[in-house]
């Protein structure tokens, strides 16, 4: 028996965000329920909440990360850069048999650069995903990590397509399911014991929740008010309740001159909470990519506030409408839902809590045969 027969493969996971921790738990969860499997998980510290860590590991059921990188927020490049130099001297340290990227962020893309300049193969989670506006920094990073990534863990068929379109082999892209549904499933009877919508004062079935972060909703004080404007007038019909992003908090401070929107404003909320608030909704207004997949699992309406998503399957087969940020369709899909005319929806295939298994056996068969 060869010695790299004899020992376990050595993963490296990364993530840099609150949305990939749920996108890495199931994973960690499955590689270190096989023998065969070291797994270590890096936190570059891209964003984070002191406030909210502990819960948010406790309610994923994982432990803190083995190393935190503490980058912390800044510009693109610097951000960019200081993640691929520290993962750079952890993987010289580490030597992994492999590394493991989710979603998108520009963590994802640091520590694939880093990996592949060192001869270390990447996986990538949620591979092929395309908005095709480049005017997102997301979509840089999803294109520049597809290409130089050894196995793609493709979500829908969308991103199979995607992927071959760009040239990348067949043999590379593995059309795996959600693993960011794998968490949802695994935590929803959990969730469902909480009493959030009770203690916000909200009725089953009889409020939205609104979610919003991304720059091109935020960061333009125009934008932002004909948005607000909009939503007030849906929360004297259906009470709105909107957990509020530090990034949103600060444009209202800083770019609405610290005038509040007139909804129902809570502090940023745990997963289990959020997920508990999403399951009784009647609806939700989001620009949130996981939070399209979530409503389209739970039924719920969704409403993205964006021109396009990286997640058509929520749209062809989910309960996701895109109606961008124009006051006049916003508020025509609302009177929908409202009427009982929400469109039906229906869950994708292998978005059943088997993702993160399905992955792991690709890793197994390929890294397990190597000399």
């Amino acid at each position: 028996m060869s010695s790299r027969a004899s020992r376990a493969i050595r993963i490296l996971a990364v993530a840099g965000a609150r949305p990939n921790f749920m996108k890495i738990a199931p994973l960690l969860h499955e590689m270190r329920e096989r023998d065969g499997f070291e797994a270590t998980l890096v936190h570059t510290g891209q964003h984070y909440d002191a406030a909210m860590s502990d819960s948010f590991f406790r309610d994923l059921g994982i432990p803190e990360p083995d190393l935190n990188l503490g980058v912390g927020s800044g510009r693109h490049g610097a951000q960019t850069a200081q993640v691929l130099d520290k993962m750079e001297e952890v993987l010289l340290e580490r030597r992994p048999d492999a590394v493991l990227v989710v979603g998108d962020v520009n963590s994802t893309l640091a520590a694939t650069l880093a990996a592949v300049k060192l001869g270390i193969p990447v996986g990538h989670v949620e591979a092929g995903l395309r908005s095709f506006d480049r005017a997102m920094p997301e979509e840089i990073n999803r294109l520049m990590t597809d290409v130089v990534s050894d196995w793609l863990f493709v979500t829908e068929p969308s991103g199979v397509e995607n992927l071959t379109r760009e040239g990348v082999a067949r043999d590379k892209i593995h059309l795996v399911g959600n693993v960011m549904i794998d968490t949802l499933k695994a935590h929803l009877a959990r969730a469902r014991e909480l009493d959030t919508p009770a203690r916000l004062g909200l009725e089953a079935g009889a409020y939205a929740v609104l979610t919003l972060h991304r720059p091109s909703n935020v960061d333009d004080p125009e934008q932002l008010r004909g948005l607000f404007g909009v939503l007030e007038e849906i929360h004297a019909r259906v009470p709105v309740v909107f957990p509020v992003h530090p990034r949103t908090r600060a444009s209202i401070a800083n770019l609405l001159e610290g005038e509040a929107p007139r909804l129902h404003l809570v502090d940023p909320l745990g997963y289990l909470e959020f997920l508990r608030l999403m399951a009784d909704a009647r609806f939700v207004l989001t620009d949130s990519g996981g939070i399209q997949e979530e409503t389209t699992v739970l039924g719920i309406p969704c409403l993205t506030l964006r021109q396009n998503t990286e997640r058509p399957v929520t749209v062809t087969e989910g309960t996701n409408v895109i109606v961008g940020t124009d006051p006049a369709t916003i508020r025509a899909e609302v009177d929908k839902i409202l009427s009982g005319k929400a469109r039906p929806g229906s869950v994708p295939q292998g978005w059943d809590g088997a993702a993160a298994a399905r992955i792991v056996d690709v890793l197994e068969r390929s890294l397990g045969s190597r000399p």
